[in-house]
Formats: structure tokens, sequence, C-alpha cells
């Protein structure tokens, strides 16, 4: 059974939400263009911009260019949601060459998720790993957002895959937010001893983040409205599908910010300068969360890009302290406009 409890002060936060950056918009230049649903960004050390293009394909943005070839293209069901998408990049990357992706396969007829490792040299990759296979995958609800902790283990979300009792189970991946070694081993001080979970009870989380503090948080859609921000603990649940948004249950952990019955689809997050910034696809805005000095305490929400560049999946920051944003128009949700979908420097 479902159950949602909404509090005035969130409500409050709501409506900030909805409402436009009090100073206009920042000044937005176009990186890349013509991109095929492009989903996940990475900087590399000397400057280069990776992104991940869900019907397979790593491209590669030199010295303010895209590269007409791409990287790699691997074979993966680009089907609904699922296709090639998330992406890190090695901490020693300069040494190993390391990259790290997520993608839907089929696998006997069925939809998986899979995690591999990928060995860059000069400009090609190749020798992929599989690290994690058969992780439940369907056409909705895959997470396979791919992020470094300042701890230097490896952080993977995962959909419920459709299945939303999975993400109770701690049996099943699904619905999970998991922590790795770099070489696809459980790490000594997980949660859960001999298993990669670090959190369990999500829907579909696509947004991973650390404040500058070390504290992880994460974005997750909800069911028609009740999207989430999250404070991610070790070994704690979230409840799905118990619970959404508010759910005032003490079993579960409440989340930071949840958007009601407005829809964001929150996507990729990134902190900068102690903000947060999460990239909304239906809600088509980039908000910016304000923390309050506890860090659990959101004290002022306001948008920016508010439908001006359509639906935007990733957002990170680059070296030069700008933001960079994707958009996500020719996704099958979208309304693709020429030269989509485009990779954006944002300026807040």
């Amino acid at each position: 059974m479902l159950h949602h409890r909404r509090s005035a002060a969130a409500a409050v936060l709501l409506i900030l939400a909805m409402a436009p950056g009090a100073r206009g918009e920042p000044p937005v230049d176009i990186v890349a263009r013509g991109l095929d649903v492009p989903w996940a960004l990475a900087f590399a050390p000397d400057g280069g911009l990776l992104v991940t293009e869900r019907p397979g394909r790593i491209r590669l943005v030199k010295n303010g260019r895209l590269e007409s070839e791409p990287i790699v293209t691997l074979r993966v069901a680009a089907v609904g949601e699922g296709g090639l998408m998330g992406l890190a990049l090695d901490p020693a990357f300069a040494e190993t060459g390391h990259l790290y992706t997520c993608y839907t396969a089929e696998n006997g007829g069925r939809l998986v998720n899979r995690l591999v490792r990928l060995t860059l040299r000069g400009e090609r990759a190749g020798d992929e790993r599989v690290l994690i296979d058969d992780m439940p995958g369907a056409r909705i609800h895959d997470g396979c957002r791919v992020k470094f902790g300042p701890d230097g283990r490896l952080y993977i979300t995962m959909g419920d895959a459709a299945e939303p009792g999975l993400a109770q189970r701690l049996d099943s991946l699904a619905g999970k937010i998991l922590r790795l070694n770099r070489d696809g081993t459980v790490p000594d001080d997980n949660p859960f001893p001999g298993s990669p979970v670090f959190s369990l009870g999500h829907r579909n989380p696509q947004g991973l983040a650390w404040h500058p503090s070390g504290r992880l948080y994460a974005a997750e859609h909800g069911p028609s409205g009740h999207d989430e921000i999250n404070h991610i603990l070790a070994g704690r649940n979230y409840g799905w599908p118990e619970v959404h948004g508010q759910g005032g249950d003490s079993r579960y952990v409440e989340p930071l910010l949840e958007s009601k019955l407005d829809t964001w689809a929150p996507s990729g997050i990134a902190f900068l300068g102690g903000d947060l910034f999460v990239a909304g696809l239906r809600g088509q805005r980039l908000l910016r969360v304000a923390l309050a000095p506890d860090l659990r305490t959101v004290v002022r929400v306001v948008t920016f890009l508010n439908r001006t560049h359509g639906r935007l999946r990733d957002v990170v920051v680059g070296p030069d302290g700008a933001l960079y944003v994707t958009t996500s128009n020719r996704d099958g949700r979208g309304w693709p406009r020429p030269n989509d979908d485009r990779i954006l420097r944002v300026r807040p």
C-alpha cells in the first residue's frame, strides 16, 4: 500500500522550485550539436569531454569540436529508456585509461543491465571487461548512472526494472544504489557483507553527486510526480514501493526534497559552489537547490533554462567552473529541434 504525506514547509519549497531564477537566465553556449540522445558526460584530465549516446556510441569533444568518429561503439539494446547510459572515468585515468559505463543488453531474450570497464588508447576504446552482468533490465527504470565517489569507490544506480517489489529485496540488484571497487569486487566495508548494495528502496535513481563535504545525494524519478532528492546513507532503505515522497514512515529515509504533483523527471545532478543543480527531463529545466549548513534542509530552490532547450538529461561541472548540460529531445519523448541533441555550457 502506498502512503504519502506532505508538509507545509515542503509545499513552500515546491512553489520556489517552480519559480524562474530572480536574476534571469544565465548565459548559454552550444558546445556540440547533432548528438543522438546523449546520456552522460565525463571530462578527461586533458580537458577532452566524453559523452555517451544511447544507441551505443561514446563520442569525444576535443578542442571545442565534436569528433566525427566515436571512440567505441558497443552492442546495446536501445529500447524504451534503455541503451548506453552512465559513464565514469577512473580516478587514475591518466595512467590507466580505464572508463566505466553501464548499458542495457539482450541476453537469452531478456533485457539486462551490464556494468563494464573499457580501456582508452589514443582516441579508441576497447578491451571490454564485464564487471557485473545480468542485472534486471527493462524498457523503463534502468537507472545506470555511474560515478566515482571521493572514497575512490564506484557507485552505480539501478532502477526497479518495472518490478517495484525488487527494490525491497536484498537478493536483487534492482532498485538499489551499488558500491564497488574499481576492479568490480565488493568493498569490505559495504553495509551488507559480500553484497554490492549500498542503499535500497529506489524506484529509478538517475543522479548521483557528492557535496564538497563528502555527503552523497541522489535524484530519483517518482510515480506521476513525487520526484525526490535524497541524502544517501549506507545501508538505509528509501521506501519504494511502500512509500513515495514524504511518506511519514519511520522505517524509511524521507527525501530531502520532493516535487509533490509536479514532475521534474530528474536525471543528472552536480554540485557547484555548494548548491545542487538538477537536470529535469519532463520538467525541461535546471533546478538550483541551496542547502542549509546542516546539509539536510533545503532553504531555496530556483530554476533556470525553463523550457528554453527542451528536456535536460545530464549536468556536470567542467574544469572551467561552468556547468555542462545535455539535452534529450531525440529520446522519443521530446520535440527535437534543428541540430538536436546538444551539449550546452551554462554559466550560472
